[in-house]
């Protein structure tokens, strides 16, 4: 698809909860399933190498976006980060698959991020 995009908004509140909000919007095949997934590098040098994709969703429950017939969708996810100390550096990149095939048909540049 020539017209498919993508934004991720990826952001974590300065807050004791430690929630990473991940709001996603697509452009992308008409009424079909998408989901946005995650590798992270616990090699930080900007290069984003890690194929150990995870499946984001609400919390640890996997959640599909879904298009409407005009090929948009949105969904706000989000992942817990409670278990990751504060201050770890990481490489991460994202990529949104056909929820059917599993091909991929989007993905991100490699981004450092640092947990509060």
């Amino acid at each position: 698809n020539d017209d498919a995009e993508g934004h991720l908004k990826f952001r974590q509140d300065p807050d004791p909860a430690k929630i990473i909000d991940l709001d996603i919007e697509v452009h992308l095949q008409p009424n079909h399933a998408y989901l946005l997934q995650r590798a992270v590098d616990a090699i930080v040098d900007g290069n984003c190498t890690s194929t150990s994709w995870l499946t984001l969703g609400k919390g640890l429950v996997p959640q599909s976006i879904l298009t409407d017939k005009h090929g948009k969708g949105s969904e706000a996810l989000w992942r817990d980060v409670t278990a990751v100390p504060s201050g770890s550096i990481f490489d991460i990149h994202f990529q949104v698959i056909d929820a059917v095939s599993l091909a991929v048909v989007l993905t991100s540049d490699c981004h450092q991020y640092t947990v509060r």
